[in-house]
């Protein structure tokens, strides 16, 4: 529609044998299609970054212990791939042999390498940086992290902005009318203005339609938002299209899962305090033996911060105590390790602690030997990332938590949180969703940011759905408008800055066209502006707003 009106206007030119501006409209018109080409190609660039991504291959080991190179569509669940340094892993899945350091950018977007060894989860795209890895496959090619990544980055452009959307629908009744009017124009002119001749109409009636041509708006908003997702994937913030990006302006409320959200969703010693006679590294010691045979999360977190081989020569007796926890001999003394429940069944005197966290008490052959406190950590981004959403104007932050009162308000007091809510179940997250839908403002949208399963209905039923995507679940993943690759709260802000930036650059380029072209409109009217003016009052600002709509990309 846009090119059909400069075309008109071309052949107009030549009709009134004005040769060289006949020419000069098709080729600064092309000079205008070239400058998008540059920036859509830009803006994309980033995001097509992510296609590299893209395993070629994956190296299959078979049963006599040698190699195959293959298809990775063709690997199964339970299959053992090697990678060996410089490979991009294919599937994502758990090291079981080797150690190494991950390059994780295409994915988060940070630089510093991770480290990964054995046990540790690994997903494909990841580059392995040095060591020689076996990964037992996980999940199969087409539910991979990478085939999700690059399926919501090939959707966004489909998802457009209510502007994009209005600007769409407004090119497509306003050219018509354009042509309408430059018709009657080079009809009614001559008949009013006597002097006119008709050649002198239709050469008016072109210039109204070079000036009034929309290339700048149907080219350049479309460009912004499309250079406002690249810059939101340089940072490793997957934008599922430019609906969701500019509703990041109008968030208003932003209500935030605990578990994996906020706190890292592992379980960490945070204090050791040993009783007179021991030291913390004797009293560490002694517990990470005491639950060698335990398979709960506690034990594994002692185990971890213990992080030395464990010597069963030294465990002579074991005893699980449901309820209260173990009873051991490590080095023929009796060690108790668990709650208070097993400090009072072996009569052991001992002081209460008030603390928000799994307390372990440890006692040592009858006597108290002091007590680990074992919490979920906070994430260290986490205070800055709602200070920062505060800042880019978000007026309630909520926390929706199934865990305790008393953790929940730890962790929400200390990092400023406004509103929390403990101890529900999924669907009271969906009541408590639904209560603030409804008396919010309808210009105010709300956020929901989650990382599990249970965090699905709510993602869902929210205006606009943030997911943690490292540590998430798929189905959050899968459902959430946003992703944030790298777990990280302070990401959130980002986004709003990108979706705040990219708004500012479109209002720019649509306060610009139509100032210039009301101006250049006025100046065409009463003969004043030739046809080089009207050139510069389409294809020059055109050029002018495509730069500026790239500017988003360098923010």
């Amino acid at each position: 529609m846009v090119g059909s009106s400069l075309t008109i206007a071309t052949l107009a030119a030549f009709y009134v044998q004005e040769y060289p501006e006949a020419v000069t409209v098709m080729l600064f018109y092309q000079v205008g299609e070239l400058f998008q080409d540059v920036a859509v190609n830009k803006s994309r660039r980033s995001i097509a970054d992510l296609m590299h991504i893209r395993p070629d291959y994956a190296n299959v080991k078979l049963a006599d212990g040698s190699t195959r190179q293959v298809s990775p569509e063709s690997i199964k669940v339970g299959d053992t791939i090697l990678v060996r340094p410089g490979e991009k892993v294919p599937l994502d899945g758990k090291v079981i042999v080797g150690s190494s350091a991950m390059d994780t950018s295409a994915l988060t977007g940070e630089s510093m390498p991770r480290s990964v060894e054995e046990g540790d989860d690994v997903l494909s795209g990841f580059i392995n940086k040095n060591g020689l890895l076996e990964i037992v496959v996980e999940k199969p090619f087409l539910e991979s992290t990478v085939t999700k990544i690059l399926e919501f980055v090939e959707n966004a452009s489909s998802r457009k902005a209510p502007t994009e959307q209005f600007i769409t629908k407004f090119a497509r009744y306003y050219t018509p009318i354009v042509v309408i009017l430059a018709v009657l124009l080079a009809v009614l002119l001559p008949l009013i203005i006597p002097e006119m001749t008709f050649n002198d109409g239709v050469y008016r009636a072109a210039i109204f339609l070079v000036i009034s041509c929309p290339c700048a708006l149907v080219v350049s908003i479309p460009v912004g938002f499309f250079g406002g997702i690249g810059a939101s994937s340089r940072k490793g913030i997957l934008v599922k299209g430019a609906n969701f990006l500019e509703g990041l302006n109008d968030v208003k409320y932003v209500i935030m899962d605990k578990t994996g959200t906020l706190t890292k969703g592992k379980f960490e010693i945070t204090d050791i305090e040993a009783s007179e006679g021991f030291s913390d590294e004797e009293l560490l010691e002694l517990a990470a033996y005491a639950e060698t045979h335990s398979s709960h999360p506690i034990a594994d977190s002692i185990k971890e911060r213990y992080g030395k081989e464990i010597d069963e020569r030294r465990i002579d007796e074991y005893n699980d105590i449901s309820g209260h926890g173990v009873q051991a001999i490590v080095d023929g003394k009796e060690t108790l390790a668990g709650n208070a429940k097993l400090m009072a069944k072996y009569s052991i005197p001992f002081k209460a602690v008030e603390e928000v966290g799994t307390i372990i008490y440890l006692a040592i052959d009858g006597a108290y030997a002091g007590y680990l406190l074992i919490a979920d950590t906070i994430k260290d981004d986490a205070a800055e990332g709602i200070a920062l959403m505060k800042e880019k104007g978000v007026e309630h932050i909520i926390m929706l938590t199934g865990d305790s009162k008393a953790v929940a308000e730890a962790v929400g007091n200390k990092l400023g949180i406004d509103e929390i809510y403990s101890e529900l179940l999924p669907q009271d997250k969906v009541k408590k969703m639904e209560g603030i839908m409804a008396y919010k403002n309808k210009k105010e949208k709300v956020a929901y940011v989650g990382d599990g399963i249970n965090d699905t209905p709510v993602l869902a039923r929210s205006d606009i759905g943030i997911a943690m995507g490292g540590l998430g679940s798929d189905a959050a993943i899968e459902v959430a408008d946003i992703v944030i690759m790298d777990d990280k709260p302070s990401k959130i802000g980002t986004a709003m800055q990108v979706a705040k930036d990219t708004r500012q650059i479109v209002w720019q380029n649509i306060i610009l066209a139509l100032a210039i072209k009301g101006v250049f409109l006025i100046l065409g009217a009463f003969g004043v502006a030739s046809m080089w003016e009207a050139v510069f009052a389409d294809v020059g600002v055109t050029v002018i707003a495509v730069l500026n709509a790239i500017r988003v990309l360098r923010k």
